[in-house]
């Protein structure tokens, strides 16, 4: 009974702030039950609007009052809500009981968001994007504020505002959204070797994920463990989904810009909303203190990564995504995440991005969500209690009973009292500091070049030939020669090839010297390593009257099986007519679908000659096959093959019985893309 209490127990507290209205008369806020919505009350049928009219003067308030500041990054946000399971206690490390404590199952909350745009731009734009977990504890919130790229641009959180004043829109001109093909950004990079690691992942397949039940995460900073002996690890956090990492192809990423700008957004909803509930396993990397400088780079650099040959992933834990929100603005958009929100056994280190991160997360909030009481909104409070001696301010909810608000005091027999860390109390570890006051940064800081060539060394052919695709387009878009030629020079140091092709690429002198001597890989880094499966991927299916009925019901029968996603589409919506009484209702036809929104297709032809619409299947087939997508065909549906002379190409499907044929396009599928054609 005490585990599924643990697990409700946040959907029970939300439950009380849920107001359903279907059904309901129209009340104003005050509950007075109104007779009339879509009139004002005036002073005759053509005479002036009263002041008297309540009504209208509330609901106009509040619509004009409605906005709130958007974020500065990571506007565009999308969550759900979910759960975490732990696998095994990991008390020899730490004494968090979200970590050691595997009997129950902890509520969280999850918003996955773009880095650059605003609220209202694509969801497909390249882009680091936003992973952030608040999982709901017996000790109070816990918030590990992740991204999809496990580095960043900046060593230290004072450049903060710099580099996002330079990736956001130009200010003279607001040009150009959700985009970094821009000469500011260009230009910081240029200047700021530092990031020369993360613009490597930027330019890269993982900054246009297929999903965001596709994408990896990362928690960027290395942080603390800490156990009941108060002895302290390293730890670096890794959500690794199990569906595997997967990408878009960057000209898929523009059409669906304009075709489905909510892309990521629909896939996220409708996957939860059919049952394919999103699963995520927590890693951790774990490095003993005295192990701190035993690597090539350091722990505290956030522009490093440590190399999972070097210190493998442990999977400790699986986040499960079970619940969409009901309401947008009071969920996703109110909530409010920030690395400082830990509980006893997790502690910060002297990183110094990570320090600037403690204070930037609280000090936004402030403003957006209109005071110190942003913690008391419904999907930010904790499901434990909280005591202290805190009041007042902009919307406070909290009815504090008694007349103490201070401590120390006698009146309330000196309650609330800090907690003794045997009781529960956090204590943070006791880490010696030394040093005169400066403003420096150590030596170990220095190697800006080595991670970004291992990052460079661990891509496949095709993955290199997309990051030089991204700096060739992105770079092509800077207007001054100036900073082309000096991001060029720049990455020279990475590697000489990738710079010299970019040169010629973009109009600029190919460097002569330059490259860096690192020769290893991590494999681990290349998405071609992930896990293959083609669970709730999208087949467009595309079929006319007459089909094979029997056929294809089979068909459709063992993929369900699989967990693929098919959808029909055909020359109208509606029900689509078969052989043997089988029928199909199409969801979409080629005006609504397109090939970018699938993983593969199907084609099914029957005995339509409809000229319109067979050109259009040849066309969505052309699309499929050129991003290398799974093809299948059978009957008549060979024939678009033909005309496109793509039988007997890599990922094509066109043989065996019912059982073969549908096995092999699994397994095709499976494969996510087919990069020998």
């Amino acid at each position: 009974m005490s585990d599924k209490r643990n697990q409700n127990e946040k959907d029970e507290q939300l439950e009380i702030f849920r107001v359903r209205d279907k059904g309901k008369y129209l009340t104003t806020n005050q509950g007075l039950k109104m007779s009339e919505d879509e009139l004002s009350l005036t002073a005759g049928v053509r005479g002036p609007t009263l002041m008297e009219d309540f009504h209208f003067r509330e609901k106009m308030t509040h619509f004009d009052h409605e906005r709130i500041p958007e974020r500065v990054v990571h506007a565009r946000g999308f969550a759900a809500h979910g759960e975490f399971e732990l696998y095994e206690s990991m008390e020899r490390y730490t004494k968090a009981k979200i970590f050691t404590d595997t009997t129950k199952k902890v509520p969280t909350f999850v918003r996955f968001s773009t880095v650059n745009g605003a609220r209202g731009s694509a969801d497909t734009a390249r882009d680091a994007r936003g992973f952030a977990t608040k999982f709901y504890t017996e000790e109070g919130n816990y918030d590990l504020v992740a991204n999809n790229i496990p580095v960043f641009f900046i060593q230290d959180g004072i450049k903060f505002p710099d580099v996002v004043h330079s990736f956001k829109p130009e200010p003279h001109n607001d040009i150009p959204q959700a985009s970094t093909a821009h000469d500011n950004f260009w230009d910081f990079v240029a200047n700021n070797p530092e990031n020369a690691h993360m613009v490597m992942w930027i330019m890269s397949d993982r900054a246009i994920p297929r999903s965001f039940r596709m994408m990896e995460g990362f928690g960027v900073n290395t942080f603390r463990f800490v156990n009941t002996q108060e002895e302290a690890f390293f730890v670096k956090f890794h959500w690794k989904p199990t569906l595997g990492t997967h990408s878009l192809l960057w000209e898929e990423s523009h059409k669906l810009m304009g075709i489905d700008p909510d892309y990521h957004r629909n896939d996220l909803w409708n996957a939860i909303e059919r049952g394919d509930y999103p699963e995520y396993e927590l890693g951790v990397q774990i490095v003993p203190q005295e192990d701190e400088f035993k690597f090539d780079f350091d722990l505290l650099d956030a522009t490093k990564l440590i190399p999972e040959e070097e210190v493998p992933v442990k999977i400790i834990g699986k986040l499960t995504l079970t619940k969409n929100v009901d309401n947008f603005f009071a969920e996703t958009e109110q909530v409010a995440f920030h690395p400082g929100h830990v509980v006893p056994g997790i502690d910060f280190t002297n990183d110094p991005l990570l320090q600037a991160r403690l204070f930037s997360y609280t000090d936004t909030q402030l403003i957006r969500l209109g005071g110190p009481n942003f913690h008391e909104i419904p999907i930010n409070r904790p499901i434990c209690p909280f005591h202290n001696n805190q009041r007042d301010g902009y919307h406070r909810q909290t009815i504090n009973v008694g007349k103490v608000n201070y401590h120390r005091n006698s009146l309330a027999n000196n309650t609330p009292v800090p907690a003794p860390p045997e009781e529960g109390g956090y204590k943070h570890y006791e880490e010696k500091v030394e040093g005169k006051k400066v403003r420096a940064r150590s030596e170990s800081f220095t190697d800006h070049f080595s991670q970004a060539k291992l990052f460079w060394n661990s891509m496949s052919e095709p993955e290199k030939r997309h990051i030089i695709d991204a700096f060739s387009f992105e770079l092509g878009k800077v207007k001054s020669k100036s900073v082309r030629q000096q991001n060029v020079d720049l990455f020279a140091n990475v590697d000489l090839e990738l710079a010299q092709i970019i040169a010629r690429n973009i109009g600029v002198k190919p460097p002569t010297q330059g490259g860096s001597p690192v020769t290893k890989a991590s494999p681990a880094l290349s998405q071609l390593n992930t896990r293959m499966t083609a669970k709730t991927r999208k087949v467009a299916v595309i079929v006319s009257h007459g089909f094979n009925g029997p056929f294809l019901k089979n068909v459709l029968d063992i993929w369900d099986k699989e967990g693929l996603v098919p959808e029909i589409i055909s020359e109208d919506l509606g029900v689509v007519r078969g052989t043997n009484g089988v029928e199909l209702e199409a969801t979409q036809n080629m005006y609504t679908a397109d090939s970018v929104l699938y993983d593969a297709v199907f084609m099914v032809r029957g005995s339509s000659d409809d000229q319109m619409f067979n050109q259009k299947a040849a066309y969505f087939l052309d699309e499929a096959y050129r991003h290398k997508k799974t093809i299948g065909a059978v009957g008549g549906g060979k024939k678009w093959l033909e005309v496109n002379n793509l039988i007997n190409k890599p990922g094509v499907v066109t043989d065996g019985t019912t059982s073969e044929f549908a096995k092999h396009f699994v397994e095709a599928v499976a494969k996510h893309r087919h990069w020998n054609r």
